[in-house]
């Protein structure tokens, strides 16, 4: 089999949530721009008008939806717009997910970082940790069951989730529901994957690391920003959206149908500790 036929998504019928900026939407654009029709999902309505725009003038079969993942029904709902429209469900993108607000550390100041009593355990607030579990952990099952309940029929299908290293290590300046989240993330995708592995659906996490995206307050898009955190990466920068479409367009294609229940670390090497 050639790499042409490995990586084949001409045709896919792909649906992407939070599709309509960061990591999301570098997935889309990797998809569509190997022939997928991708529908992008996103609560930010100006950001699917301004994206699936951009795409489609470049000739890709995009479109999307304003979806919330915390709406359960309303996700399902949007689920069946797509399969009633391209006729069939291929891949999935769990991607969904929003920042937790800052830790119980803040930034560095010269050799030090202060303690931050905004993120400290004793005044984390159910408002606030709520809010990131439904997002990040619970949005993630609805989008996986919306997914199933369309692929089990079909003895086919690719679901990939993104997850984040924060799955594994804790980061002090992260609130903390975030990790808790993502971990959670991780041991849902096993589970997945091996009660769908019989139906030939796999199931796999991407774990970026240090990503420029708008997450976080977009604080990684500021070139300055990206060269101090590069200084804790082994390949000496941060990433961006493009680095995923590899790993993206792998996941999704028949390249990947025997890799499931994996999480896939794509962070520089950010996970093995400082280098030099």
């Amino acid at each position: 089999m050639n790499a042409s036929e490995l990586f084949n998504v001409r045709g896919h019928a792909v649906i992407v949530t939070g599709g309509a900026s960061g990591l999301g939407l570098g997935y889309a654009e990797a998809l569509a721009a190997n022939g997928a029709r991708v529908s992008l999902f996103d609560v930010n309505a100006d950001g699917i008008r301004t994206e699936t725009g951009r795409l489609r003038a470049l000739g890709y079969d995009v479109d999307g939806q304003v979806v919330d993942v915390t709406d359960h029904p309303g996700l399902d709902k949007a689920f069946d717009t797509v399969v009633a429209k391209r006729g069939r469900l291929d891949v999935v993108f769990a991607n969904a997910g929003i920042d937790s607000g800052p830790g119980y550390l803040g930034a560095w100041v010269g050799s030090e970082r202060p303690r931050l009593a905004e993120g400290a355990l004793e005044n984390y607030t159910d408002t606030r940790w709520n809010r990131v579990i439904d997002v990040n952990l619970n949005g993630v099952f609805a989008t996986l069951r919306a997914a199933a309940r369309h692929m089990k029929p079909r003895h086919s299908g690719r679901i990939v989730v993104t997850s984040s290293q924060a799955a594994r290590r804790c980061e002090p300046a992260i609130g903390m529901a975030y990790m808790a989240a993502k971990a959670g993330v991780e041991h849902l995708v096993r589970n997945a994957a091996l009660e769908l592995a019989t139906y030939n659906i796999t199931v796999n996490a991407i774990a970026p690391g240090m990503f420029a995206t708008h997450i976080g307050g977009g604080h990684l898009l500021d070139p300055d920003a990206q060269r101090e955190f590069a200084r804790a990466i082994p390949m000496h920068r941060v990433g961006f959206p493009a680095d995923m479409a590899g790993l993206a367009l792998f996941l999704a294609s028949p390249a990947s149908s025997y890799v499931t229940g994996q999480y896939i670390g794509i962070d520089g090497g950010f996970a093995l500790g400082a280098a030099d």
